[in-house]
């Protein structure tokens, strides 16, 4: 299956899709890790795209677009794959369509991740993590630190990071609101869109996700 992954952040993108893509047994590729693994192995995209990050610019359609092809063109991607992260507007949406178009290709499904704003505005502010180690992560609400401030592993001082502050959240559903939320119009057009609902638990949501694309392909 040809997967697209959508939903606010907040909504446990990453979580599903390495649920899901182990479960449908085909790759995850997420525009964070096409991005990490160009840039160490310096490709030349992987260059391009630095040059534009190293100065604060966003990194252009064209040079994300050109990442994600060559990485669908892997083999382990020959018979599916779920991507997470891309497209990120409609014009991505729209060169992918064409991309996919061009190898005989058609996605099969789009996962929308419903999450109510407030619920993704408490899941990413109430994020603490440890100064010390940054894999230790604590929640004020679902995973409470036995002592308030302080990493049960380790000792270490639990803090908020800026980009979770309530303010910096809203602002990044503004712009998900502005550029993201059009494509699932975009793709409501072709009859690709299944809505899950993203509240619960973890193999909750999976199974959820799992059951909606069974009836998609019977």
């Amino acid at each position: 299956m040809r997967i697209v992954l959508v939903g606010p952040p907040g909504a446990g993108k990453g979580t599903q899709a390495a649920f899901l893509a182990k479960n449908l047994g085909i790759p995850h590729i997420s525009t964070g890790d096409l991005f990490r693994a160009n840039i160490s192995r310096q490709t030349e995209l992987g260059k391009l795209a630095k040059s534009y990050m190293d100065k604060g610019d966003l990194v252009p359609d064209e040079v994300t677009i050109a990442m994600a092809k060559d990485r669908m063109e892997q083999p382990d991607a020959e018979n599916g794959f779920l991507l997470d992260g891309f497209p990120r507007n409609v014009s991505q949406a729209e060169s992918l369509d064409a991309m996919l178009s061009g190898e005989g290709m058609k996605l099969d499904a789009v996962l929308d991740l419903e999450v109510p704003e407030d619920e993704v505005v408490r899941r990413i502010a109430g994020r603490r993590i440890c100064r010390n180690d940054s894999s230790h992560v604590f929640h004020v609400s679902y995973k409470k630190p036995k002592q308030d401030g302080v990493c049960d592993v380790c000792g270490g001082e639990l803090y908020q990071r800026d980009d979770d502050s309530e303010e910096t959240v809203r602002k990044r559903l503004e712009v998900y609101h502005t550029q993201t939320e059009p494509i699932i119009d975009y793709y409501k057009a072709q009859g690709l869109v299944v809505t899950i609902p993203a509240l619960g638990k973890v193999e909750e949501v999976t199974g959820r996700a799992m059951e909606a694309l069974s009836r998609e392909a019977a």
